[in-house]
């Protein structure tokens, strides 16, 4: 099958003040994803992942939808052309990197969810650090909705946010889960009002941006370590991390401000 032409890029990266916006724009399809969109996604991911110079990323969609995962249109026709080698590889050729870059970079990254995340989209977000949530959107494990497993690492991330029987009950009957819910189970880190959402994430992210990134990715190395390690495998990363970081501009930097009474200005480096 032909992959569609288009214009304008599924999928966008805007970098202010040390923050790289990655928006999902595909507002006429919810900002599902097609192979376009996810080989785009891929390659956004990665690259504000190596650049020095974002220092907080911030995953977002265009329109009415955070995502709502796999492009079931294109999954159909996939489907129905016998093509079902390509169609089950994109787990292992598309969502699995896409998800691994986005857990797997240095440096702070926050889910801006202006609507509805389903499927994989819902699993975007669970990837990211903090879940920002717009009171009008809501969550949707719905991969049972179409005879699926799980997929893009809400095996794993769900069950850490909300217990292993909550993530079952939401996998096995999937609904969408409002935003005020969403923040009691964990799923949502902070709710508020839709038109209000762009402007709270600039500050939150703008001030990851700020912050000792070389220690603030540390931290997101450790705890990613940690969740399938001993206890004193655990502490030898810990130890490692401790060690990276206190040699850090940054680190003498606050502790110089420190001593003089000063709050300190960090660089990232």
């Amino acid at each position: 099958m032909a992959e569609p032409s288009r214009a304008v890029s599924p999928v966008l990266i805007e970098v202010a003040a040390g923050v790289a916006t990655v928006t999902l724009n595909r507002p006429e399809a919810m900002n599902s994803l097609d192979v376009v969109t996810k080989e785009a996604l891929l390659e956004a991911v990665r690259q504000v992942a190596d650049d020095l110079a974002v220092r907080c990323v911030v995953l977002t969609g265009t329109g009415r939808a955070f995502c709502v995962g796999q492009d079931l249109k294109e999954h159909v026709e996939l489907l129905h052309s016998g093509a079902t080698d390509r169609l089950f590889r994109t787990v292992e050729e598309h969502y699995n990197p896409i998800v691994s870059a986005l857990v797997g970079m240095e440096k702070p990254v926050v889910a801006a969810v202006n609507g509805v995340a389903a499927g994989a989209g819902a699993s975007l977000a669970l990837a990211c650090d903090l879940r920002i949530v717009a009171d009008t959107a809501g969550f949707n494990l719905a991969f049972a909705n179409i005879a699926l497993s799980c997929d893009t690492g809400s095996s794993f991330t769900l069950q850490r946010l909300v217990g292993r029987a909550k993530a079952l009950e939401l996998l096995y009957f999937p609904r969408t889960v409002a935003a005020d819910e969403a923040l009691t189970l964990g799923l949502a880190t902070q709710v508020v009002p839709a038109g209000e959402l762009a402007e709270v994430v600039t500050a939150l992210a703008t001030r990851l941006a700020a912050g000792p990134t070389v220690a603030l990715g540390a931290m997101r190395r450790s705890l990613t370590f940690a969740a399938d390690h001993t206890f004193t495998e655990a502490l030898e990363m810990e130890s490692a991390q401790m060690t990276r970081t206190g040699r850090t501009a940054d680190h003498a930097a606050a502790v110089a401000a420190f001593l003089a009474k000063q709050k300190p200005t960090f660089q990232g480096r």
